[in-house]
Parts: C-alpha cells; sequence; structure tokens
C-alpha cells in the first residue's frame, strides 16, 4: 500500500448499510453517501492505508436485510477518490458480471481522478443468488478462477499495451482492443480467494492477498504457506476483521453482546451461511456453528476484536507478529465509533513500534511511485 507502517489498516464494507453488521440496534451503519465521504475523509487524515468496499448488489433479508443499500464500487471509489487525497480507495469487483475492456476503462478514469490511489480487488464472485440477477450462473469453482486469470490479463494489456491487440481466449474473443489513456500508476491488486485455488491465484497476480483468520495458532504457519506458494513474487498478506473497543475489556464485552446477542438479526445471519456454501471454501458445518453466526453478525464473519484499547493493540502485535501485513476493519458505525481507534488504538500502536505517527511526507501522493512510462 505504499506505506512504511508494519502493521496498515484500512476501513472494510462502508459502501452497505449495516456496514459488515447484521445488528438490529438503531446505531447500526446508515449507508449515505454523505457518511461515506464523511467517514473517508476521517481514515484519511488520520493516516489509514485504504479504504475497501464489498462487491454487493442484494441484501441478506431478515429484518435488517443486511448490505440491501449498497453503492456500486467502481462509481463508489471514483467519488471517493475525488473526495480524499492520500489515501488507497479499492474497488470490489466481479469480473464475471463485467466485461474487462469497460472496466479497464473505468478503473483507468478513477486512477486519473486519485492521481494514482485506485485499487482493484477481484473477486471471481460464490453469490449464486446475485448473479441470477445478472442472468448468470455461477461456474464451477476452478472455472471462475480460469476466468478471472484471463479477465485480469485483459484488463492488464488494455492498461499497458501501446498498440491495437486481439485477444483469442477461452473466454473471451476480442479484436482491434485499444485503451487509453492508461493509469497515472500501476494500480494495486487485491484478491481475497481462500481455497487453495483461490490462493494460488492471488499468489501470482495480487499485491495484497487477503486471509480468513479461523485460528490466531495456526496463522503464522498459513502466511508463511502463502508466501511459498510464489516466492519470487513480493506481496502482503491482509486479513478482515471488525472492531469493537472501549476503555476496559468488559465494557467492550458487553457492548459486543448487544450488538451481536440482543438486538442481532439471526434470520439474515442463516442466510449468509446457506449462501456461502455456494463459494466452497468452508463446510456447512463450519458455517453453521454459533460462533461462526455470531461472527456473521457482529461483522459478517470476519475476525473479532473485541477488548479494551490495550486488548486490540494486543491482537494487532500478534497478528503482526504471524506475518500479516494489516488488517481491514469494520466498526459498528464507521463515524461514531472512529474516535476510539483515532484517538486511542493508533497511539498506542505507535508506542508499540507498529505505526509510525502520521506525517504529510509519509502519505504523499502515490502518482510518484510506480507511474507508467
Amino acid at each position: 500500500m505504499l506505506s512504511k507502517n508494519t502493521f496498515q489498516l484500512g476501513l472494510f464494507a462502508l459502501n452497505c448499510s449495516n456496514g459488515m453488521t447484521m445488528t438490529k440496534a438503531p446505531e447500526r451503519w446508515h449507508n449515505t453517501w454523505d457518511n461515506n465521504v464523511r467517514a473517508a475523509r476521517l481514515a484519511d487524515e488520520a493516516g489509514l492505508e485504504f479504504l475497501l468496499p464489498v462487491g454487493r448488489w442484494r441484501g441478506y433479508g431478515g429484518e435488517t436485510d443486511s448490505q440491501s443499500s449498497n453503492f456500486e464500487p467502481i462509481t463508489w471509489a471514483t467519488g471517493i477518490l475525488a473526495s480524499t487525497s492520500r489515501i488507497r480507495v479499492f474497488s470490489t469487483t466481479h469480473c464475471a458480471l463485467i466485461h474487462p475492456v469497460f472496466a479497464a476503462k473505468q478503473m483507468t478514469t478513477a486512477d486519473h481522478i486519485g492521481h494514482g490511489r485506485f485499487g482493484l480487488n477481484i473477486v471471481a464472485g460464490w453469490n449464486a443468488a446475485e448473479f441470477s440477477m445478472f442472468g448468470e450462473s455461477l461456474k464451477e469453482h476452478d472455472d471462475r478462477y480460469a476466468y478471472a486469470q484471463e479477465w485480469l490479463d485483459i484488463v492488464k494489456k488494455v492498461w499497458h499495451e501501446p498498440e491495437l491487440f486481439d485477444h483469442h481466449g477461452r473466454f473471451f474473443d476480442l479484436v482491434g482492443v485499444e485503451g487509453h489513456p492508461h493509469p497515472v500508476a500501476e494500480p494495486v491488486i487485491m484478491s481475497a480467494g481462500s481455497s487453495p485455488t483461490g490462493s494460488a491465484f492471488a499468489a501470482r497476480n495480487a499485491d495484497a492477498l487477503f486471509m480468513v483468520i479461523n485460528d490466531l495458532d495456526s496463522m503464522a504457519d498459513k502466511v508463511a504457506e502463502v508466501k511459498r506458494r510464489n516466492p519470487e513474487r513480493r506481496f502482503g498478506v491482509f486479513a478482515s476483521s471488525h472492531l469493537v473497543c472501549r476503555p476496559t475489556r468488559q465494557e467492550a464485552e458487553d457492548y459486543y453482546h448487544y450488538i451481536v446477542d440482543e438486538m442481532g438479526d439471526w434470520e439474515a445471519a442463516d442466510n449468509m451461511a446457506a449462501g456461502r456454501l455456494t463459494a466452497q471454501s468452508s463446510t456447512a458445518e463450519q458455517l453453521q456453528a454459533h460462533a461462526m453466526k455470531r461472527r456473521n453478525i457482529g461483522g459478517s464473519g470476519t475476525w473479532p476484536v473485541v477488548g479494551s484499547y490495550d486488548d486490540a493493540v494486543d491482537m494487532y502485535e500478534r497478528l503482526a507478529a504471524s506475518g500479516l501485513s494489516g488488517v481491514a476493519v469494520g466498526l459498528i458505525d464507521y463515524i461514531e465509533e472512529f474516535p476510539h481507534l483515532r484517538d486511542e488504538v493508533l497511539p498506542r500502536m505507535e508506542r508499540r513500534g507498529l505505526r509510525l505517527p502520521v506525517a504529510p511526507e509519509d502519505h504523499e501522493d502515490p502518482a510518484r511511485a510506480k507511474a507508467f512510462a
């Protein structure tokens, strides 16, 4: 992410109603454009490295219908890039639902608006109900990544090739393709495939690979295994999480209990578990476990970081020691909860050596780096 920080942080899923939660609590995230811009600017000013939207097309039902209100990620990223100055902004893009030549042009436009700060999170897809909205069927698991590879190869050629080119492949037959202008800077590519095939795709192509944390004790081995898959390439390994922190551990745990156990939308959590079976990366037993459904309600199945401010930094320090480069963070409300992260967690991370104090020169416009010839 062009950062000097040992452990990097970004905000996750602020482009969707409820954010990452499935809670009925009235203070849950309200997905308005003005709220998105305000939260993005808070993250930008605090020196966070990135903003990562969710690629979502329909909600999860239940009383909250979590994530049913959502902003399309490429246009969302374009607007956020125009509203910020330093932070990298990703688009989470379902490659099967948008033509690569069109997507390449959209992303180049966003990159120029952001002066080289655009990033692509490429998604092969898992939600069959969403694909049906487009009249598309979900391909077999490994075929999704074969398609994603060909799609990304075309996008990169549009970004780089100075002359017209043809492409004749398994999924695309294209003649006389061109794409000008090229991006200001090489867009950072992220991928979050958790299956062996998905991880291999990420190791081949991504600058940032996102993993799912299921077991802290085995994290270091899993990170090392991922990096061994392609030792010639340099890439960061990240994970996703949700954060509830307060001055004391008891306060945080009490609030998390309220958000999840008292106000949770369990029907929506059941729907998420059922839908994710199509991803073929988790078993039905794992998805139906009570602990996993609590994680679904608290943060869309991501790793919970719940405790005092010191507890949160202890967890980030442990994740950094396991080899992770950073985490994408979900908050109950990205504006109201942000001061806990900015004013309490970040200074503690600086004192532990996980992050540096924010200075203008640490967050220069990335257009200076990796510029195209």
